[in-house]
């Protein structure tokens, strides 16, 4: 690899296959969430994804080159996190929570991903090229920003809410049966000094 450009568009691959692996893992993400807000968010990113995939094979088409995939291992990770925390028995303020987690990572990703070949293409002079990932590049901004305010306004809240309550509960359990071995003890104990007299 000898040129900006060839980087470029090994970078295009490269990104081309992330947004087709994660076309695959939004259904499921947004299947596993249990917030409206939450579901309809990840719902409505699988359509914006989808033009996102189009709009790269144009952004291949304008460079002249075949729209081909190189396998993302990034976001093979990424989708594998995400698995792992839908997998997991948790309330569902806490899952909802772990699943924003994982869709940011994977904005994160994409961000840096985007705002890179943006900047390429623009050094290389292909002005149509870095017109179209600037487009994609707020797309995602904005969905991260979406998230944030989600995670912010109650599904954070609710999941702590939630954690709390566990803990409260189990505080109780505890204390209860405390409570109850104490009166154990206290009744061997009356009981011990009846047999004396």
């Amino acid at each position: 690899m000898e040129s900006l450009n060839e980087l470029l568009a090994e970078e295009l691959k490269d990104i081309y296959s992330a947004e087709k692996q994660l076309l695959r893992a939004l259904p499921k993400m947004a299947k596993k969430a249990s917030s409206q807000e939450l579901k309809s968010a990840l719902q409505g990113h699988i359509e914006v994804t989808q033009q996102q995939v189009e709009r790269l094979e144009e952004v291949f088409e304008a460079l002249g080159k075949p729209a081909k995939a190189k396998t993302c291992k990034a976001m093979q990770g990424l989708i594998e996190e995400a698995t792992e925390i839908m997998e997991e028995d948790a309330t569902d303020a806490v899952l909802d929570a772990g699943i924003i987690a994982a869709a940011q990572k994977v904005e994160h990703y994409e961000i840096a991903s985007y705002g890179t070949v943006r900047t390429w293409a623009r050094l290389c002079g292909e002005e149509e090229a870095a017109s179209l990932l600037q487009e994609t590049l707020d797309e995602e901004g904005e969905a991260d920003k979406r998230l944030t305010q989600l995670a912010e306004s109650f599904v954070n809240p609710e999941a702590e809410e939630s954690s709390n309550g566990e803990q409260s509960s189990a505080g109780r359990k505890s204390s209860g049966s405390k409570k109850s071995g104490a009166k154990k003890s206290s009744s061997k104990k009356s009981g011990g000094s009846k047999s004396r007299r």
